[in-house]
């Protein structure tokens, strides 16, 4: 609106001066090198405004044809950065989705187009990373962070590659000089705080912590909570070294976390020297009802120096009390009463969870058995069944098991990363049960001796033969093997009587009254429990009867068996030849054939 009425004003201004330049009088001469013109004042009016006209029109013209070569560079130079641009967009998306052969042309594309851009290089690096050419990546990293504008892009990835390479010692470096360029670097300060506590630089890592806590990276309650991790951390470490500073640290650090199982069982221990009964104990139910731990309740059993093994006890037994049904309070009940002998009370601290027993469980069941009984064979049981138990909760951080509690992880930097609790590669699967117990371990945890069921006999026991008198037998006649019986693994009931393999026997002997049959040996009432079972899973073949040899008897137009049969060349024995008798024998030999 306010433009048409500026264009309507102008309007009117210049057709007002018109007419004021048309009602002036007079002439207008201009003599010019001899000649002279002579007109009116609005037609030399209109005359100077065609020519102003047009020497604006030749003057656009002269300079747009002077700008044209530089329309030109430009327009190129436009076009080959879209399409620098456009394949910079599709070689990211490429190694979005893991096309390594697309993201790698892409990035060839944006290097010709547009070289200069940060993002070609950004394409570059990690187009090379995708394909495993480390030697790439790193000149790419490079080139970034000698620019200002890329720089900590840059050594975020030489960072990231020499961690890859497993040279700790540039990665520190590299990430150190990329908090020098950015204090709030966050994955630069944990990294520069994993090395000083590594190290053992908890000054260092104190001010790392503090600038994190300054530029915001933490909040007020995870500050104090690391803050105690490291002061707890430097109290552990100088405990055997500077009691005084370990002793500061640890008071400081229980404050900020009390919760802290490490610096508790120290705080704890330095108020029992000091006589602080009360307050140590404090401590350490403080850190109990966060999270119970064997350390804790070895700590608060000894809280009072000199006691004897059954107050001990009911101290363990008052701390357990706090949680009950944990099997952390049972186990530290179980290890006090060992201790002072109480072992029934061992027994009823443990028996809730003997049904699935984790490895400690089962270590103090081994340790009560040889302990109160001297029993060595259910000890071993106990002891063989603690391996396939279990696991108990162990110091864990990002998958790696430690014997000790550390400050920060080893596999990432990440500070307090430890946790008290059961492993991943521990846990229970849902194919089948966590404990399966075997026939063995059944035998040797149940009673010292067990009677066996007695077993009826699968047959009856043959009888014995008499002895037979020997007859004089001229020719003996050959008798068929019987055919074999089939294979069985199975052992017999009873064995077989053996049978005379020649003639039927005589009438006397067949005649003579059985003898009587020999009682069994009646099985001891008491026998002890066999090492090995069978399998019942397997079902049992009944054992095929043996049938006895019997003999032919010929038939009466039977002619016999020739005794020179027909020779069977692959049934004689090979060997060499035999060699021909000389002498007086070897002619009568050959005379006689």
């Amino acid at each position: 609106m306010i433009r048409i009425i500026v264009f309507l004003v102008l309007i009117a201004l210049a057709a007002a001066g018109a007419a004021w330049v048309a009602d002036q009088p007079g002439d207008v001469v201009l003599s010019w090198a001899g000649g002279r013109m002579t007109t009116t004042l609005p037609v030399f009016a209109l005359g100077l405004s065609i020519v102003a006209v047009v020497a604006v029109i030749v003057w656009s013209i002269l300079r747009g044809l002077w700008r044209v070569p530089a329309r030109i560079r430009s327009g190129r130079r436009e076009r080959r950065h879209a399409r620098g641009r456009h394949a910079i967009t599709q070689g990211l998306l490429a190694i979005g989705h893991g096309d390594s052969t697309a993201a790698r042309q892409h990035a060839e594309t944006a290097r010709r187009h547009a070289g200069s851009d940060p993002l070609t290089l950004l394409l570059n690096a990690q187009s090379a990373q995708l394909d495993g050419d480390r030697a790439g990546a790193q000149a790419a990293f490079r080139a970034m962070a000698e620019r200002g504008d890329t720089r900590l892009l840059g050594l975020r990835g030489l960072f990231i590659e020499a961690q890859r390479s497993d040279d700790a010692v540039a990665a520190v470096m590299i990430a150190e000089e990329a908090l020098k360029v950015s204090p709030s670097s966050p994955w630069a300060s944990q990294a520069v705080l994993g090395f000083c506590c590594a190290k053992g630089d908890w000054a260092g890592a104190l001010a790392i912590l503090d600038n994190n806590q300054t530029s915001g990276l933490i909040n007020k309650a995870t500050y104090r909570r690391q803050r105690g991790v490291l002061l707890a951390a430097r109290a552990l470490e100088f405990e055997t070294v500077d009691r005084d500073l370990s002793r500061e640290s640890v008071t400081e650090a229980i404050k900020l976390a009390p919760t802290l199982i490490p610096a508790a069982v120290l705080a704890a221990k330095y108020e029992s020297e000091a006589h602080q009964v009360r307050r140590a104990m404090k401590i350490v139910e403080t850190a109990w009802l966060s999270q119970p731990h064997p350390d804790l309740a070895d700590a608060y059993a000894h809280v009072k120096l000199g006691d004897s093994a059954r107050q001990r006890l009911v101290r363990v037994e008052t701390l357990a009390a706090k949680t009950p049904g944990n099997i952390e309070g049972a186990l530290a009940i179980a290890r006090a009463a060992i201790d002072a002998a109480e072992f029934a009370k061992a027994r009823e601290a443990l028996t809730p969870f003997i049904a699935a027993p984790t490895q400690r469980v089962a270590l103090l069941m081994a340790e009560i058995e040889r302990t109160e009984h001297g029993d060595s064979r259910r000890a071993r049981a106990w002891t063989l069944r603690a391996v396939r138990a279990l696991h108990d909760p162990a110091w864990t951080a990002d998958g790696y098991v430690s014997d000790r509690w550390r400050p920060v992880s080893p596999v990432t930097g990440r500070l307090d990363a430890f946790q008290w609790q059961t492993p991943v590669a521990a846990l229970p699967s849902d194919k089948g049960p966590a404990i399966e117990s075997s026939p063995f371990e059944e035998a040797m945890l149940a009673s010292k001796r067990i009677e066996l069921p007695k077993e009826a006999p699968s047959a009856p026991p043959a009888k014995p033969l008499e002895p037979v008198a020997e007859k004089p037998v001229d020719i003996i006649k050959p008798v068929e093997a019987a055919p074999p019986a089939p294979q069985d693994n199975t052992p017999l009931a009873a064995p077989q009587a053996p049978v005379e393999p020649a003639s039927a026997p005589p009438p006397a002997a067949a005649s003579t009254p059985p003898a009587p049959q020999p009682a069994p040996a009646e099985s001891s009432p008491a026998a002890v429990a066999p090492l090995f079972r069978e399998r019942q899973d397997i079902p049992k073949t009944p054992p095929a009867p043996i049938p006895a040899v019997i003999p032919i008897v010929r038939a009466p137009d039977d002619p016999g068996i020739e005794e020179d049969g027909t020779r069977d060349e692959f049934s004689e024995q090979i060997g060499p030849p035999k060699a021909q008798a000389g002498g007086w024998r070897g002619f009568l030999s050959r005379w006689g054939s």
